[in-house]
């Protein structure tokens, strides 16, 4: 069970970056197509993933938004896609198909291990138990230990990520938090922009709250950050 799974249509590039991570102590796999790497992600079950966007070029080319959007109805794997492309719409893109992060073409490989070490190591915190509490806000419920949430008699499936962003919110309630401080405290990864925090606080809405454009809980405090209210 490899650390990362590198799926890059480019070999040059899978096998650089597998390369350069093993001299981290940070094992490394690589597939180079659609099918190849639905296939190394059940047979592998790798601890994080990185995706190419532009994974088949040409004609009827499926790419590594399609490809995650796959993965997310068998596997909860981290995904951090890289890509040439850096308009904002193909980041949003990318994290509204269930990715985690994103980077861009060309990276430093240091960041860029510097950024699947902080992602694997999160990973790894989540496993180990917290202190056992349940937290309740109106028909939602948060059992910490096992990282359950519900909504009255459904559960409700939260990302890793989401998870711990929903409750640092809830241990600082009452409390402006600025964006500065939750990207520093939540991700722990000063290279994490301001669109991936929006669009994780966009998804816990859209899951916890009964009108997500006006939140009863996650509210917006305009130019300065958010704060959990109830």
């Amino acid at each position: 069970m490899p650390d990362c799974l590198v799926i890059e249509d480019e070999i040059d590039i899978a096998v650089t970056i597998c390369e350069y991570f093993s001299l981290f102590d940070v094992s490394c796999e690589y597939a180079t197509g659609f099918e190849q790497g639905i296939n190394a992600l059940t047979e592998k079950q790798p601890s994080l993933v990185l995706l190419d966007v532009n994974l088949e070029s040409g004609p009827g080319g499926r790419s590594g938004f399609d490809l995650c959007k796959k993965f997310r109805e068998i596997s909860d794997v981290p995904v951090i896609f890289i890509s040439a492309r850096n308009t904002d719409n193909d980041v949003l893109t990318a994290l509204g198909v269930g990715g985690d992060d994103y980077i861009v073409k060309p990276f430093s490989m240091a960041v860029l291990l510097a950024k699947v070490k902080a992602m694997l190591k999160r990973g790894a915190m989540a496993q180990k138990p917290v202190a056992r509490a349940v937290t309740q806000f109106g028909e939602v419920g948060v059992e910490r230990e096992s990282g359950r949430v519900w909504r009255g008699d459904e559960p409700v499936k939260l990302k890793p990520m989401e998870l711990k962003l929903l409750l640092y919110m809830l241990d600082n309630r009452g409390r402006r938090l600025t964006k500065d401080e939750l990207l520093e405290k939540v991700w722990e990864d000063t290279f994490i922009g301001e669109g991936t925090l929006s669009v994780h606080i966009r998804h816990l809405r859209e899951k916890l709250e009964d009108d997500p454009k006006n939140p009863l809980y996650i509210k917006t405090m305009w130019g300065s950050g958010y704060m959990f209210e109830k």
